[in-house]
């Protein structure tokens, strides 16, 4: 049986701000040695060239090397996902999972937060948007889920990945190496790796089957209900976090998802929080009825293909100023907010695969001893 789970969000004052992890570490709050994912935002541009995800990325390691006891490259193998942007009023923040020792944890029969982590094989420039990809992501889900002592697909409520996309540089080494890749245009691979990722997801927890190379990033049919799928320069293979329940294991925190079927559905987020088992809310709540049990939301979200939210027509797809992904994310940011009353909600773009087209899987995690 996995150590049961420690879960604690935190903000970034600025983009290198690493001290809210320091304070849980000096505070004994979490173990430095016994952090094993973080997954955050952080205030670039959440493009290609979006430098504050490798920012972040060095100031929390540095912290826990300096912390604790493990190497450099110990903690470099640490799941540490940052999705970039924070557009309209969501706010640069961290979610730290730690497990803990089971005799400082409530004992508990019922399912409780575990986590499981690990890396894909290296993804090479050519595997992204082919089925060598979904193949070899889908074999560090089978790794991840076995680390969180997960037996059951559907006690899986949350697949956090970070994978490769391509820059010009992995474009000419592909060619050097007489192989082709699956578009020359650098920001385009962010969403084809992230949908590729996800099918990946979706395999593993058999959702869907192995797709041919046809259907990848286009059958919209296909698509995985717990799939968050970030990727970036920083990296050569998936990072992959699994996040589920497990009877027994002990803890204060349960997990859930739901489905925001568009970026307006506020219902979708708040059967997430219900699914995470905070299930003495009203019919109608209200933020104040979390009374604060609510640790954090985590989102997908895709501009609608159709170009239309409900019936009514929209202009991102069509908007040459400002490019889609920062206008969604500011959308589904603000509902979200909303609903949970503080704009420190993980809302990630370019959801190709992750939920049905227009909207996007959403995932709760409650603190039930709050």
């Amino acid at each position: 049986m996995p150590d049961p789970v420690e879960v604690r969000k935190i903000p970034l004052e600025h983009v290198s701000d690493a001290s809210g992890l320091d304070k849980l570490i000096v505070e004994g709050l979490v173990g430095a040695d016994r952090v094993v994912a973080v997954i955050g935002k952080t205030e670039g541009n959440g493009g290609v060239n979006d430098y504050t995800r490798i920012i972040a990325d060095r100031a929390f390691r540095e912290v826990l090397v300096a912390r604790g006891t493990r190497s450099p490259e110990e903690v470099a193998r640490i799941p540490i996902v940052w999705s970039g942007g924070t557009d309209g009023v969501l706010s640069p923040h961290a979610t730290v999972f730690a497990t803990v020792d089971p005799s400082r944890a409530p004992r508990t029969a019922e399912p409780r937060l575990s986590v499981g982590y690990a890396q894909s094989e290296p993804i090479l420039p050519e595997d992204i948007g082919r089925p060598a990809m979904v193949e070899k992501v889908a074999a560090g889900v089978r790794v991840a889920m076995g680390k969180a002592g997960i037996e059951d697909p559907a006690d899986v409520h949350y697949v956090q990945t970070k994978s490769p996309l391509l820059t010009m540089a992995t474009i000419a080494d592909a060619r050097r190496r007489g192989q082709t890749v699956w578009t020359d245009d650098t920001l385009k691979s962010m969403d084809v790796s992230n949908s590729t990722t996800a099918l990946g997801v979706a395999v593993a927890l058999g959702e869907v089957e192995m797709p041919g190379p046809d259907q990848i990033h286009r059958d919209l049919s296909l698509y995985s209900s717990v799939a968050s799928c970030s990727s970036g320069v920083e990296l050569d293979r998936a990072q992959i976090i699994v996040l589920g329940n497990v009877a027994g294991i002990g803890g204060r925190y349960r997990i859930g998802h739901a489905v925001m079927r568009d970026a307006l559905d506020a219902d979708g987020v708040w059967a997430a929080i219900r699914s995470a088992g905070l299930g003495d809310l009203p019919e109608r709540p209200h933020p104040s009825d979390l009374r604060g049990r609510l640790v954090n939301v985590f989102a997908k979200c895709e501009a609608d293909p159709g170009g239309r939210v409900r019936g009514r027509r929209n202009a991102m797809l069509d908007d040459s100023d400002v490019h889609w992904h920062r206008q969604i994310k500011a959308c589904v940011g603000g509902v979200i907010s909303a609903v949970t009353g503080d704009p420190a909600v993980f809302v990630s773009v370019a959801a190709v695969h992750q939920g049905p087209p227009g909207g996007g899987p959403v995932v709760a995690i409650a603190d039930l001893a709050a």
